[in-house]
Parts: structure tokens; C-alpha cells; sequence
């Protein structure tokens, strides 16, 4: 699937519930079935700096495809990095550098999410778009 065709995925999943109290219950559902980060990879030097929890994101390329694991001490946060790994892992760095993040206006999150989790959840974008532009490089 490509970016797109993922975000459009979960705009379709976050329009299916009624109120954000069910919307963040699948926040944690999915926080739940997150790829999680490897031990070894729960260190200072993968921590997304700028968000209030602690969100650790490790990142790997295989055939020209980034894929990310993470995980976070926190369940909403776990959720939030969750849904932008399901956007962004197995994707060409290429179309992560490219792709807009709209998709998060459109399910209302950054709405709901208080000012220091909205300031998190940029963090993350950038840090993912990070990893893409490093991995970029080593392809051109």
C-alpha cells in the first residue's frame, strides 16, 4: 500500500467510531499491536526529543524500505507513534520525505491531544522524516 492509500485507511477507521472516547480506546488498541523496539534499542540516542512520555523509534532499510519500531511509557502515546509507523514503515524513504501528514487533521487528532502531546507528535513526524532523509542519502 502506498502512504496515501494507508492514511486514507485510517481516516476511514477513526470516521467508523462515534466520540473521541472510543477513538482513543483504539489509539491504545493499536498502541497495543505496535512493532515493538528491540531492547537493545531502548536508549538515550533513539528517544524523540520533545515529547513529554518517552518514545523510543529505531529504524532499519531493507530493499529500500524503511521499517520502524518503537515504543513509549505512555498508552496514548504508544497509540500516536503506532499510527505513524503503520503510515510511514515499509515505505521508500523517498515517499516518506514526500508525504504530507493531512491525514492527522483529518481524524481530529491533533485537536484532542494537549499542547505538550501535539508538540510530541511533531517531534515524532520530524524524527521519522529524519531516519528517511539518512537512509535517502545512502541510496543516492
Amino acid at each position: 500500500m502506498t502512504i496515501e492509500e494507508v492514511q486514507n485507511e485510517i481516516i476511514d477507521e477513526f470516521a467508523m467510531f462515534e466520540d473521541w472516547e472510543e477513538r482513543y480506546q483504539y489509539m491504545i488498541d493499536l498502541g497495543k499491536d505496535l512493532p515493538l523496539i528491540d531492547e537493545k534499542y531502548k536508549t538515550e540516542d533513539n528517544i524523540i526529543k520533545g515529547c513529554q512520555s518517552k518514545v523510543w523509534v529505531h529504524a532499519n532499510m531493507e530493499d529500500d524500505k524503511v521499517n520502524f519500531t518503537a515504543d513509549s511509557d505512555a498508552i496514548i502515546t504508544k497509540g500516536i507513534i503506532a499510527i505513524l509507523i503503520r503510515v510511514f514503515s515499509n515505505q521508500h524513504p523517498k515517499d516518506i520525505l514526500e508525504a504530507n501528514t493531512d491525514f492527522i487533521d483529518k481524524i481530529g487528532l491533533k485537536e484532542h491531544l494537549s499542547p505538550t502531546r501535539a508538540n510530541g507528535l511533531v517531534s515524532m513526524i520530524k524524527q521519522l522524516k529524519m531516519y528517511a532523509i539518512a537512509y535517502q542519502t545512502q541510496l543516492n
